[in-house]
């Protein structure tokens, strides 16, 4: 298993990622770590669902960013709407070759290259309760440590 470091090489892979979606990930943390947010891959959630990819900003706002690279990836997957509640926002995250007009206007979208990403659209605000804040903080700052 590889981890990520803070430059975004080196992503964390387990076999249940494809190369595109490393990709994908890889240049939004990018963008995440230039907004001077914190990224954490494959976080597990309370509900025992992995969000792809977790990012915390400094003023302590958790955002989810689910990775789909393919309109069939976005098709069979039904669990994404479960993510809201254990995020302030919600974003999808994908690359040039998938039709953008597939992701709901109600998530934030990236399109990302692999050597950085573009926000084109914000995700809405639903904050969390302060409950669910402190779980999804402390599960945060649980994972595995970023080599």
């Amino acid at each position: 298993m590889t981890l990520l470091n803070i430059s975004g090489n080196h992503p964390l892979t387990d076999g249940r990622q494809s190369a595109r979606a490393m990709m994908v990930r890889k240049g939004v943390q990018i963008l995440l770590q230039d907004m001077r947010m914190v990224s954490v891959p494959e976080l597990v959630l309370a509900s025992g669902r992995r969000a792809d990819l977790a990012a915390l900003s400094p003023k302590g706002e958790l955002w989810l960013i689910e990775i789909k690279t393919s309109i069939e990836d976005f098709r069979v997957d039904r669990k994404w709407p479960e993510y809201r509640d254990f995020c302030d926002r919600l974003f999808f995250a994908t690359h040039k070759d998938v039709p953008l007009d597939i992701f709901p206007e109600d998530c934030g979208l990236f399109l990302s290259d692999g050597f950085g990403a573009h926000l084109l659209r914000e995700a809405p605000e639903h904050r969390l309760s302060p409950a669910a804040r402190k779980a999804v903080t402390l599960s945060f700052a649980r994972a595995p440590p970023i080599a």
